[in-house]
């Protein structure tokens, strides 16, 4: 590429919120359930899409969205491939982050914590709730394996569905559910002239149910 790309002068103002001490609930699970109904009325088509971050046991990391599919008062949880580059990363180095963007009110939401896999009964579960199509999806890919064309992995589909034609589509035993157990919440709210609002929730219990809150510099 001849030239360079230049976004130095591309920018807007954050003008869409506020956020004061006051505001917060006690609890981080309830300001995100907070959060993400308001990125939701705001219209945002696709609020519970998360950057995922993982590392190897190298240290090399390496990041992608995901979806949440739920959360309780332990984790933040998400189904995959345990085969993946994620997985791969998670079995050799259970830590992760994840940060959540909602432009709609300049909010981002970032934890960091531990991963753990859930039982297979949850993987099995959810699995099977997923669109026909979904399911056929994930048996026939071996996620973040190469393969040679766009074709070979329709053919693959194509192939599983006479198969299992009027049957339910087995779940592969690599296809799992996984869980963060966050530390670390951050609540960001834009504000104008990067004055922005951040507070920091961390953990002053082991069983998580008493937090501390700190507000951050921005």
């Amino acid at each position: 590429m001849e030239g360079e790309i230049d976004h130095r002068s591309t920018r807007r103002d954050y003008r869409h919120g506020q956020l004061h001490r006051k505001d917060l609930d006690p609890d981080p699970w309830l300001q995100m359930a907070r959060w993400l109904q308001d990125a939701k009325n705001a219209g945002n088509f696709d609020p519970t899409a998360m950057a995922l971050a993982t590392s190897n046991a190298s240290g090399h990391p390496s990041v992608r969205y995901v979806l949440l599919k739920h959360f309780d008062g332990q984790g933040i949880c998400w189904y995959t491939d345990s085969r993946s580059r994620k997985g791969q990363d998670l079995s050799v180095n259970p830590h992760a982050a994840a940060a959540f963007y909602w432009p709609e009110n300049d909010r981002q939401l970032r934890l960091e914590g531990t991963v753990e896999l859930l039982p297979e009964t949850d993987a099995e579960s959810y699995f099977q709730q997923r669109p026909q199509g979904s399911r056929l999806a994930a048996a026939a890919s071996v996620q973040s394996r190469e393969i040679p064309d766009r074709k070979s992995l329709e053919e693959r589909v194509t192939g599983l569905a006479k198969k299992y034609s009027g049957r339910s589509i087995p779940k592969d035993p690599a296809w799992r559910g996984y869980r963060l157990l966050p530390e670390r919440f951050e609540f960001w709210q834009g504000r104008p002239d990067r004055l922005h609002d951040r507070f920091l929730y961390q953990k002053a219990s082991d069983d998580g149910t008493s937090w501390s809150i700190h507000r951050l510099m921005p």
